[in-house]
């Protein structure tokens, strides 16, 4: 016996309200799913993020700000160098497991976790040495003003280290490459990203690739140190 068309179109209807939920719980997690969305992201991004930071030195007297902190692993990785450390992250969801991740540091008084939006960010000029941004520059509104608000965060000579696990261009584009534009993300190649920190007036742009996995990390620095 056959599905009726009605129950058909029901199990349909479910799973695309399903697909579309999760999908945006990876832009945006919120309060209700947000610790598990965010759990999620801490183990998947851990190899990415333990790849790139070799890339990026950071003084151990340093202020660092992770931009779209997630499930909050970066800050405490970052809180292992670095003498203060902030999050942002635009999602409830993200904000609360950053903060539950990070407790004891953030009773310490060394990490900060605040809800806010890389296009509007509730720092003074020059404020930080170094700025992450691991696996969130595809969902910005506005690429090269939200670069240029970072760089007015950043203290001469600080430097932002952009990461991401798909780029394109790389070997596993042709995969990922779909799934990035369904969640309406950004597309950069090599090339666009460091055409993008030169026109949001960084310098010293430095790229590298983990060509095997796919995977990216942009660096450039504040003028003027």
């Amino acid at each position: 016996m056959h599905p009726s068309p009605y129950l058909l179109a029901l199990r349909y209807a479910v799973a695309f309200c399903l697909a579309v939920y999760l999908a945006g719980q990876v832009k945006k997690p919120d309060r209700l799913a947000g610790r598990f969305f965010a759990w999620l992201m801490n183990r998947s991004h851990a190899p990415l993020t333990d790849w790139a930071f070799p890339h990026l030195e950071i003084p151990g007297s340093a202020t660092a700000l992770d931009v779209g902190c997630g499930g909050g692993r970066t800050i405490h990785k970052l809180a292992a160098q670095a003498a203060q450390v902030y999050g942002i992250d635009y999602a409830a969801g993200s904000v609360v497991a950053s903060r539950a991740h990070n407790q004891r540091l953030i009773a310490e008084g060394r990490v900060h976790v605040e809800q806010a939006s890389v296009s509007r960010l509730p720092f003074a000029d020059d404020q930080f040495d170094v700025v992450t941004a691991i696996e969130t520059q595809y969902y910005w509104s506005n690429l090269q003003g939200d670069m240029q608000e970072i760089l007015r965060v950043l203290k001469p000579g600080g430097r932002l280290m952009v990461v991401a696990e798909s780029y394109k261009g790389a070997r596993n584009d042709a995969v990922l490459g779909p799934v990035m534009k369904l969640l309406g993300s950004s597309r950069l190649s090599v090339d666009d990203h460091r055409a993008l920190f030169l026109a949001a007036g960084y310098e010293g742009v430095e790229i590298a690739e983990e060509r095997r996995r796919g995977w990216i990390c942009a660096i450039g620095a504040k003028p003027g140190a």
